[in-house]
Order: structure tokens, then sequence, then C-alpha cells
């Protein structure tokens, strides 16, 4: 369908272009890392103060996971506790870490008024799939185990991502709903959902831009080992039978993003299912957008959105 940038969005994109940037997918990943990684001096706006940003060290089953802890100045408390989230950044499974997105956790912790745990799950091609799951679910569980410690009330515990991250934090959910422990919400923004691809928006023209159809490719061929590990419900959630009996979800999507047509299924089956869904589009933008707050002013709309969602959830 026809996409038009808004004009901060087509601005940005020609700036990219301009710059000459390399395509990630003719770099190495520490390459790609490292130019996503200074990215963030020129998009992300300044980080907002925090009364208390802490590292946590958490056991996983293949060693320990490296994750942050971001207390807001203002916290909703209950009998000392706090909501949490769990967050898991983007970058197709392959780069990103807890700098990338040190500014969404911050501005998530503030919107939200609640504590914010970024976790640094294993990228590939270093580690394959499913590794970047196991410490996903890992270290939800041992937030939730123990929360009290934290500060986090665990019957007030979401999880939450960008892209890759959106795909964990909705596996996440999957397994708790089927291991019968408890998740609040579930934060998916424009999340990758499924592994075949096919949606009409992995192919059109409008959507080949930053997060470009190659470089999407790219990504799957460094994170995934075979075909068949697209298959797996814990590489692609949308393949699982039912999505009932999971936690309330906020979708967020973009017009310009080749995964903008997996978000609006995966929010209709949400939907279908009996789940409650609060959905949010933004047209006029392209993927990735949440974390470029210094040069689109959609991207503070958005996470002040999800900080409404999160207060009304609990």
């Amino acid at each position: 369908m026809p996409v038009i940038l808004d004009p901060d969005a087509a601005a940005v994109l020609q700036a990219f272009r301009d710059a000459g940037r390399p395509a990630y997918e003719t770099l190495t990943p520490d390459e790609a890392r490292n130019y996503y990684l200074a990215a963030r001096l020129v998009t992300n706006p300044e980080p907002p103060e925090m009364a208390a940003v802490d590292a946590l060290t958490i056991p996983g089953a293949d060693g320990d996971i490296s994750a942050r802890l971001y207390r807001p100045k203002v916290l909703r408390q209950s009998n000392s506790l706090a909501p949490g989230l769990v967050f898991f950044h983007g970058g197709g499974w392959v780069i990103g870490d807890l700098e990338t997105h040190d500014v969404v956790c911050r501005t998530l912790a503030n919107e939200g008024e609640m504590i914010v745990i970024a976790v640094d799950y294993r990228l590939a091609p270093e580690h394959k799939f499913p590794a970047a799951v196991d410490d996903a679910i890992a270290a939800t569980a041992w937030i939730s185990a123990n929360a009290r410690q934290l500060g986090i009330d665990a019957n007030r515990l979401s999880v939450s991502g960008d892209s890759a991250g959106g795909n964990l934090a909705a596996i996440v959910s999957l397994h708790t709903r089927d291991t019968g422990s408890k998740i609040a919400g579930q934060v998916l923004i424009y999340p990758a959902t499924d592994f075949r691809m096919s949606h009409p928006s992995h192919s059109e023209p409008e959507t080949d831009c930053l997060l470009t159809h190659s470089v999407i490719r790219w990504f799957r061929d460094h994170y995934l080992t075979s075909e068949a590990d697209g298959e797996n419900w814990k590489a692609s959630p949308a393949r699982v039978t039912t999505l009932s009996g999971l936690p309330p979800a906020f979708v967020l999507t973009a017009g310009a993003d080749p995964l903008r047509d997996e978000g609006d299924e995966y929010a209709r089956r949400l939907r279908e299912a009996g789940v409650p869904v609060e959905y949010r589009t933004y047209p006029g933008q392209f993927h990735g957008f949440i974390t470029m707050g210094k040069l689109l002013p959609k991207a503070g709309a958005a996470l002040r959105d999800i900080g409404v969602w999160l207060k009304s959830l609990n």
C-alpha cells in the first residue's frame, strides 16, 4: 500500500543516505554493531536523569547475563513495591546492546513511573537461535523470582521490546502462559513475529528503507541455523496455534516498515483470541523510529503512549 513518510522522517532518511553509511549486510557483525552504536550519538535525545541506574548480573543456563536496572525519580509504589518492565533491545538478534537503547529505557521508566530492567541477551552469529530466547526467558524468570529484592511487585511485571526485542517479549509471554507463570502485560514495538516473511510489507518498495528487505535476510541468516528454526514458535511466535490466555498487549507498528503487516496481524490475532489489545500505528514513520527522539518528535509521542498504557495496566 502507498506509504508517505512525514517530513521529519523523510529528512532523517535522506540524511542517512547522504552520509553514505554502508549497508549492514556489507559489513561484519562487529562492524555493524559499531555503526549502530555510534548512530545513537546523532539520533538519541539527552538521557533523562534517573534516581538510580544499577548494573545487574543475572544467572543464565549458559553463563551470566548482563542487565541494567533503571529507577525513575517518580515511582508508583504500593507497599514499597513498584511495577516493573523487562526490556529486550532491537537489532535483528545481531546488533544492539544496553547502550543503544539506554535512552528508550530511561524514558519508559519515566513515562510509566516504574522500574525498567534492560537485558543484554546473547547475539548471533556467535550465539545462534535459541540463545537469545533462552536468555530472555531465564532473565525474566530470575527477575520475577527476585522481584521483591529489586523493589518490584512480581504481580505487576511486564515485558517489552522493539523489533527483535518485540519478538523476544512475545515469546516470553507465550512461555510464561504455557508454564503457568505470571506476566502482567506485553509491549510489542514493531515486533518480528514470523520468519516466513511472506506479508506484503516485506516486498513493498515503500518499506525498503533503513531496515531494508535485504538486511532483514542478513539478520535472519546470522540468527537462524536452518529453515526449520524459523518454523519453531520460539523464533516465529505467530506460528503458535492459539494466542488465547496471553496477557494484555500494547502493539505498535510503523507505516514504512517491512515488519508492519506482521505486527498488524499479530495484534488482530490477539484480539480474536480474547486478549485485550491497545494497537497504535504511526503511518509516516519507518522501522526503528522510537530510538530517534532527537530527530523525530513521534518517537517521544510513541513512548508517552506506551507509558500511559502501562499506567492503566497496573
